[in-house]
């Protein structure tokens, strides 16, 4: 009601009733996103210390301390944080999954490599080189280093 009377108003004043409707519109509905917190993928149940230790001590990533919401872990990706929650159903082939960004794509896979986690590939992408792996739980991610 209160929406109908302001409008009411504005075109009782004279001013151009659509562009004031339009713009108020767009103002309360649009989402006005800045960037991505973070992303939550999931484990079988009981593997909690083990998943840490893989994503600490083999790929070398920080966990974010904390007593987090169901149990989660979180873990430091760039910018991006990871939480990583245990749940009953855990689907370990969906195609499913993240994309960072990583500096040097042909490191990264060769350090990958080096940790036994294989690495896979897909279609081709223009101005951008890319590759798949999968956490030993079945969780996917994609790396994509961005080309001139």
């Amino acid at each position: 009601m209160a929406v109908c009377s302001t409008l009411l108003v504005y075109f009782y004043l004279g001013f151009n009733f659509s562009i004031l409707f339009n713009f108020s519109i767009l103002k309360t509905t649009m989402l006005d996103i800045s960037r991505l917190d973070h992303v939550l993928i999931t484990i079988p149940p009981n593997t909690r210390e083990e998943v840490k230790d893989f994503y600490t001590k083999k790929l070398l990533l920080d966990e974010i301390p904390g007593n987090h919401p169901n149990g989660a872990i979180w873990i430091q990706m760039g910018d991006v944080e990871l939480h990583i929650r245990e749940e009953d159903v855990h689907q370990d082939n969906s195609a499913r999954h993240p994309a960072f960004v990583v500096n040097n794509l042909e490191g990264t896979i060769a350090f990958l490599q080096s940790i036994d986690i294989k690495v896979s590939f897909s279609s081709m992408i223009e101005g951008r080189k890319r590759c798949f792996f999968r956490d030993p739980w079945g969780n996917r991610f994609e790396l994509i280093e961005f080309i001139q």
